[in-house]
């Protein structure tokens, strides 16, 4: 097999999980890519995800890193994957039109990975980091 399959797989793969969750269905969260083990998953930004200074909810946001931080270690470990630890650092208040957060394994092992996540504030085309994400992703074990 080769890694432009196996990278293939594991996007099929992804995109399965991803569209299975419920929480991500109900919050309307797409999986934009897997690419090269670069995660981005977006979000459009509506009144229902506010809080009451109109800013996007800080729980919206640490579900936005949890989930890239996870998928990010996913494919890193080359298979299901849930998240043990992540620590979500906010920057700014979120507003615009969607936020985007992107994540990446920074270390892997054999059962773990450490991932690094940016939450992105988008609006037209002014991009701004509003947090950022640390998170410690394991291999999923059915038992």
């Amino acid at each position: 097999m080769t890694s432009d399959t196996s990278e293939q797989n594991l996007a099929r793969l992804a995109r399965a999980v991803f569209d299975a969750q419920p929480f991500t269905r109900l919050l309307g969260a797409e999986l934009i890519s897997t690419a090269g083990g670069h995660v981005e998953v977006r979000l459009r930004n509506r009144p229902e995800l506010q809080q009451q200074h109109g800013f996007v909810h800080g729980g919206v946001i640490s579900y936005l890193a949890d989930n890239a931080v996870t998928f990010a270690g996913g494919v890193a470990l080359g298979g299901d994957a849930v998240t043990s630890q992540c620590t979500v650092d906010f920057a700014r208040p979120a507003k615009g039109e969607y936020l985007i957060a992107r994540a990446h394994a920074v270390s892997v092992t054999r059962s773990q990975a450490v991932c690094h996540c940016t939450v992105h504030s988008i609006d037209g085309e002014k991009e701004r980091v509003v947090a950022v994400a640390q998170g410690t992703v394991v291999t999923a074990r059915t038992s």
